[in-house]
C-alpha cells in the first residue's frame, strides 16, 4: 500500500484546520444573526409581557420587527457587499447584532426597541445572504456539504442555547438577560473575527441578459416555487414568534415549560437540514417538498385544537426541523428546475430567498395584528399557519395538473 508522505499529511491537516475555522465562522454568524437575534426573542416574549414592559400586542410587533429587518437585510446585502469588503461587512453585521441586545436591555420606549429589533433583523438578513458564498468557494467540493451543514446548524444551536440560557438569565432580571445574550453574541464575534477567508480580488460580475432573466418568471414551476416558499415562510411564523408564549400563557404551563418546548424546537432545527437533504436525495426534491408541506400543515394546525403534551412535543420538533430544513429542499428544487446553469440557479435562489423573507414579514405583521384584534387568541394563528402550508401544497399540485393538461413537457426546466 502506498504511504502518504509526511509533507502531504501536514498540508492536509492545514487544509482541514482552515476549513474547520471557516465553518466555525459561518456557524458563529448564523448563531448570532438568526439563532439568537431572532429566536431568543421568542423565549423572552412571555416575560416581557409579565414584567409589563409592553402589552401583548406590542410585544408581538417587536417580534415582527426582526422579520421585517431580515427582509431589508436580504435585499441590501449584495449591493453593500459590491461596494465594501465582504469580510468587513460580515464583521460589522455581527457587531450590530451584538449591540442590538445591549440596546434592548432598557425599555426606553416601544420605538427604541422596535428600531433595534429591526436592526438585529437587518444584520441577520445580510449575514445569511453573504456567509455561505464567502465561505464555501474556499472549501473543496468534497467538504462543502459538511461546511454548509455546519453553517446552518448554527441556527439550531442558537435556538437550543436561547431555550437553555434565557430561563437561567431571567433569574437576574430582564435587563441582565438582554445583556447576557449580547455578551454571548459579542464573544462569538470575537471568535470569528480573524477566521474569515482572505478576500479575493474583485472579478467582473456576470449579468443575465433580459431573455435569460425573464426565464426565471416564465417557467410555471419556478413561479409556483416562489409562491410556495413564501407561503411556507408564512406558515412557520406562529411557532417562530408565539410558541413559547402559547405554552407559557396560553396553555398556562409557565415559562419553564415553554422554554423546554423551545429547546425541542431547537433540537429539531439541528437535525432538520441533514434529514431533509437525505430525503430529497432519495425521493426527489419535488416529492420531498410536497411531503414537507403536508407534514408542516398538520404539525402547525394541530395546536389550534389540541395542546396536550404529546402534541406540543411533536409539533415543536417537526416545525423546528423544517425552519432550516425547508432550505435544502427548496434549493434542491431550484437545481432540479434549472439543471447545470449555475448563474441562473443563483439568481433563482436569490428570488426564492426574497420570497421567503416577504412571506415571513407578511406573516409576522398579519398574525400580530390578528393576535391584537382577538385579544390574545392563539387558535386563529395556528389555523392560518396550517392553511398557508396547505395552500402551498395545493399550488404545487395545481401547477402539475395544469402543466399536464397543457402538454408542457418542459415545465420542469427552464
Amino acid at each position: 500500500m502506498r504511504r502518504q508522505s509526511p509533507a502531504v499529511s501536514v498540508i492536509d491537516q492545514g487544509v482541514d484546520a482552515s476549513v474547520c475555522r471557516m465553518a466555525l465562522c459561518g456557524l458563529c454568524a448564523s448563531l448570532i444573526g438568526i439563532g439568537l437575534s431572532r429566536f431568543a426573542y421568542t423565549a423572552l416574549l412571555p416575560e416581557l409581557i409579565v414584567a409589563h414592559w409592553f402589552a401583548p400586542s406590542l410585544a408581538a410587533y417587536l417580534g415582527a420587527a426582526n422579520l421585517a429587518g431580515y427582509l431589508a437585510g436580504a435585499l441590501v446585502a449584495q449591493p453593500i457587499a459590491s461596494r465594501m469588503s465582504v469580510v468587513g461587512v460580515l464583521r460589522a453585521m455581527m457587531l450590530l447584532g451584538s449591540a442590538a441586545f445591549f440596546a434592548c436591555a432598557s425599555p426606553v420606549s416601544f420605538s427604541w426597541l422596535f428600531l433595534w429589533r429591526f436592526a438585529s433583523g437587518v444584520s441577520g438578513g445580510v449575514l445569511m445572504v453573504l456567509v455561505a458564498p464567502t465561505v464555501l468557494p474556499n472549501v473543496s467540493p468534497s467538504r462543502r456539504g459538511l461546511a454548509g451543514g455546519a453553517i446552518f446548524v448554527g441556527i439550531g444551536c442558537g435556538i437550543v442555547a436561547s431555550g437553555a440560557l434565557v430561563p437561567a438569565l431571567l433569574r437576574w432580571g430582564l435587563p441582565q438577560t438582554w445583556a447576557g445574550l449580547g455578551t454571548l453574541a459579542l464573544a462569538l464575534s470575537v471568535v470569528a473575527w480573524n477566521g474569515w477567508p482572505v478576500a479575493r480580488p474583485a472579478t467582473r460580475r456576470i449579468r443575465l441578459g433580459g431573455r435569460r432573466f425573464g426565464s426565471l418568471f416564465r417557467n410555471p414551476a419556478l413561479r409556483a416555487l416562489y409562491l410556495q416558499y413564501a407561503l411556507n415562510a408564512f406558515g412557520l411564523v406562529p411557532h417562530m414568534i408565539f410558541l413559547v408564549d402559547f405554552v407559557a400563557r396560553g396553555v398556562g404551563k409557565g415559562l419553564a415549560a415553554g422554554a423546554q418546548d423551545w429547546v425541542l424546537f431547537g433540537l429539531g432545527a439541528m437535525a432538520g437540514p441533514v434529514c431533509a437533504g437525505y430525503i430529497g436525495d432519495r425521493v426527489g426534491f419535488r416529492s420531498a417538498l410536497r411531503l414537507a408541506f403536508l407534514i408542516q400543515a398538520a404539525a402547525v394546525a394541530i395546536l389550534a385544537v389540541n395542546s396536550r403534551p404529546i402534541s406540543l412535543t411533536v409539533s415543536s420538533l417537526v416545525i423546528g426541523a423544517f425552519v432550516p430544513g425547508i432550505v435544502p429542499l427548496a434549493l434542491g428544487r431550484v437545481h432540479e428546475l434549472i439543471p447545470g446553469d449555475t448563474v441562473l440557479q443563483k439568481s433563482a435562489w436569490s428570488l426564492c430567498t426574497t420570497a421567503f423573507a416577504l412571506g415571513q414579514a407578511a406573516g409576522a405583521y398579519a398574525l400580530s395584528a390578528i393576535f391584537a384584534q382577538t385579544k390574545g387568541a392563539y387558535a386563529p394563528l395556528f389555523m392560518l399557519g396550517g392553511g398557508a402550508l396547505m395552500l402551498a401544497f395545493t399550488v404545487d399540485m395545481a401547477t402539475a395538473v395544469l402543466a399536464a393538461r397543457c402538454g408542457e413537457a418542459g415545465a420542469d426546466g427552464v
